[in-house]
């Protein structure tokens, strides 16, 4: 009887270790140098954005603060026994930061080159300064453009509170927004 307890207790965690019932868990050394390169990679590419002026200084703080979250997660996993689902989200994380970045040095800016809501908000305040003191822009003109505008740049200030990203269809409403806005402006100007 004590052979068969003590059998069972060799047996079977060899055996559910070997179906793998068991979790199991490596380090994946071949997984710690490719995600280690790739971080640098995207850190140069956000630096070559900057450099070349295809990416906006509020986009490049934008992506280093996501690329600091990564690298500090790496930095966590790196050298321990972990499962390999971990590494993968933790490539599922670069892989999204590397395509919105590659999103935002593609995407063309619009009006004088302002690319960021923020800039288009800025130049279209000024625009209706100017109309205002210029008298091109009648008061009640100035009213409608400035409180419509006003509305957009609190919906913006607040999908970036706290320093979050706001998402792709986001970035779009208030973006479209903006076009409405401009193309107004330009018909009253």
């Amino acid at each position: 009887m004590k052979r068969i307890i003590l059998l069972s207790m060799i047996v079977l965690p060899a055996l559910l270790q070997f179906t793998g019932c068991a979790p199991m868990r490596h380090t994946w050394p071949e997984l710690t140098g490719d995600t280690e390169d790739r971080i640098i990679l995207t850190q140069q590419k956000i630096g070559e954005g900057l450099q070349r002026n295809t990416l906006a200084i509020d986009h490049s703080q934008l992506f280093l603060a996501r690329l600091e979250g990564i690298r500090h997660d790496y930095l966590q996993l790196r050298g321990r026994s972990v499962r390999r689902d971990q590494w993968d989200r933790l490539d599922q994380r670069l892989d999204a930061l590397n395509r919105d970045i590659d999103r935002a040095i593609d995407r063309p800016g619009t009006i004088g080159g302002a690319d960021l809501p923020r800039d288009r908000i800025n130049v279209l305040q000024q625009r209706i300064n100017s109309g205002r003191a210029s008298g091109r822009l009648s008061p009640r003109e100035v009213q409608k453009f400035q409180a419509t505008l006003d509305f957009i740049r609190r919906d913006y200030i607040r999908m970036t509170e706290g320093d979050r990203y706001p998402s792709y269809e986001e970035r779009t409403d208030i973006s479209r927004r903006l076009d409405y806005l401009e193309a107004d402006l330009n018909k009253s100007l």
